[in-house]
């Protein structure tokens, strides 16, 4: 089977997209020898010429290359294609979520890449809760939609050495014990919520196990109404700033010395397609301390404490317990690498190429 694949975000491996490709195209072309991936790049790169190469640039080069199937691995797929077509979409927070519509060209936007969902052979997607999400709100068939689990990279793991723990402490001014946020800070993640849990929880571990955030605090964030500010001033707002401490993103080569020296790492996002930090952390030998929302409890399983995405207090009393009780901690640390375990790119593999097949052999 030769296989097309739209290669916009393969160089672009910090992003959501583009990790996901150099994931599971790798995965792929080891588990099949008969699998050929043929990666089609763009000639220009810009906005226009992003939508002329999903739409025109994209099915047309698939054809020529002589290939059995398209795969788009984002949500863009070609409105018109001569050959069968699987798109990827990670989530339909666009969506879900009125804020994340923009401005009038994003809107359109969105109304083009919706439209060719509906056109698409098969649609793949991150999770079991991403797929009920995209079957309501784009109204496609079951039949055509399948979720297939990501996985975490495989160098997040605990076995991190004390020397590179040590490094990467020094380098990025970690205290000896600290709780961890890692990720955006757009309205979703719910930012306010985990500056509240602090603001709960902070008496009694802030000085043991203060929260460290990787950002800065000129970063913009979002109130709980939706107010603009920074991380700076809503930790002032919320009076937790003696508690919270401020690193730089780690790189990926430092992220996993960064998870695993975490006593927990603490999710209260409010919409997720996956929640692949959470994997990540989970897989470091780090529970989760999180939110119950969307499809947070299918990817963090009993590796974590989860309650209500606004109930910080809640929230804040099981972090408490995560950091002061060993037992405890040490049971949901060992659940979570059981559950991290549980998640493999060869296994993302085997299932989307059963739906590479699958649109290979639909009627269209």
């Amino acid at each position: 089977m030769r296989v097309a694949v739209n290669a916009w975000f393969l160089d672009s491996p910090t992003t959501g997209s583009g990790q996901y490709l150099r994931h599971l195209a790798p995965a792929l072309e080891a588990l099949d020898s008969d699998l050929e991936l043929v990666m089609i790049p763009p000639p220009r790169r810009g906005k226009l010429d992003k939508v002329l190469f999903e739409q025109v640039g994209f099915p047309r080069a698939a054809k020529a290359a002589g290939a059995d199937l398209a795969w788009v691995p984002y949500w863009a797929g070609p409105l018109r294609s001569a050959l069968p077509v699987v798109c990827t979409i990670h989530d339909v927070i666009a969506l879900a979520l009125p804020a994340y519509r923009g401005g009038l060209a994003a809107s359109a936007y969105l109304s083009l890449v919706r439209a060719s969902a509906a056109g698409a052979t098969q649609v793949l997607t991150d999770s079991a809760y991403s797929r009920t999400d995209i079957i309501a709100r784009l109204g496609l068939p079951p039949e055509r939609v399948s979720a297939v689990l990501l996985a975490a990279d495989p160098r997040f793991t605990p076995a991190v050495s004390e020397a590179l723990r040590a490094d990467v402490r020094e380098r990025y001014g970690l205290p000896e014990r600290y709780c961890l946020y890692l990720g955006g800070f757009d309205p979703r993640k719910n930012i306010e919520t985990l500056f509240q849990v602090y603001g709960w929880a902070g008496e009694s571990i802030g000085d043991e196990f203060p929260l460290v955030i990787a950002g800065a605090p000129g970063d913009a964030c979002t109130t709980a109404e939706g107010a603009p500010t920074t991380l700076g001033a809503l930790a002032r707002a919320v009076d937790v700033e003696d508690v919270v401490r401020f690193i730089p993103r780690p790189t990926e080569e430092d992220k996993p010395a960064v998870y695993a020296g975490a006593r927990a790492f603490l999710y209260p996002t409010l919409y997720e397609g996956f929640g692949l930090p959470a994997l990540e952390a989970m897989a470091c030998g780090v529970p989760v301390v999180g939110s119950n929302a969307t499809c947070v409890p299918e990817v963090v399983g009993d590796g974590g404490m989860l309650v209500d995405a606004l109930d910080a207090r809640r929230m804040a009393g099981a972090l408490i317990a995560v950091c002061v009780e060993d037992d405890l901690h040490a049971r949901l640390a060992q659940r979570a690498l059981l559950q991290a375990a549980t998640f493999s790119w060869q296994r993302a593999a085997i299932d989307t190429l059963a739906v590479f097949r699958k649109a290979l052999h639909s009627p269209r």
